[in-house]
């Protein structure tokens, strides 16, 4: 395993498969030295774990947790492409979508569990732009989504 996959353990968490592309496209492309991955659904064991809007059927806190997941998820995809985590230099971008209720405006505390979780996992190289943003559904009714930009070395 690698360090990075090492740490991933410590944490009490293992790097799932990669979750099967609902559509047409790929989990993670590489260009140059980046690797951007789609947006990744909190899928564990092929099912979300919860659905509804964040604000409503889904707390946020619960909502935290599942940008996690979908973070643990896109760094699956990530080593679909590269194939060892340790060649990540740093992550540069994450994009969160948040499936919100009308009235829910906390969008950057739930994707915190991405960033947080990243953090954990790569120390400085986790440190990143992030854009947080409140649509009105996702895929499969999902109540988050989470893609990610990571520059690699070779």
């Amino acid at each position: 395993m690698s360090a990075v996959e090492d740490k991933i353990a410590a944490l009490g968490l293992k790097l799932p498969q990669v979750v099967p592309p609902l559509a047409a496209y790929q989990p993670a492309v590489r260009s140059g030295a980046y690797v951007y991955t789609s947006g990744q659904l909190p899928m564990v064991d092929g099912a979300l774990p919860a659905t509804g809007k964040v604000g409503a059927e889904v707390g946020a806190e619960q909502a935290k947790e599942l940008a996690a997941t979908c973070a643990l998820n896109a760094l699956a995809a990530v080593k679909s492409v590269i194939g060892d985590l340790d060649k990540i230099q740093r992550v540069v971008k994450v994009v969160g979508f948040v499936a919100s209720a009308p009235d829910f405006a906390g969008q950057p505390g739930v994707l915190n569990g991405a960033s947080e979780l990243l953090g954990e996992i790569l120390g400085d190289k986790g440190v990143h732009a992030r854009s947080a943003v409140g649509v009105a559904v996702l895929p499969l009714d999902a109540p988050v989504e989470v893609e990610i930009q990571v520059e690699i070395a070779e």
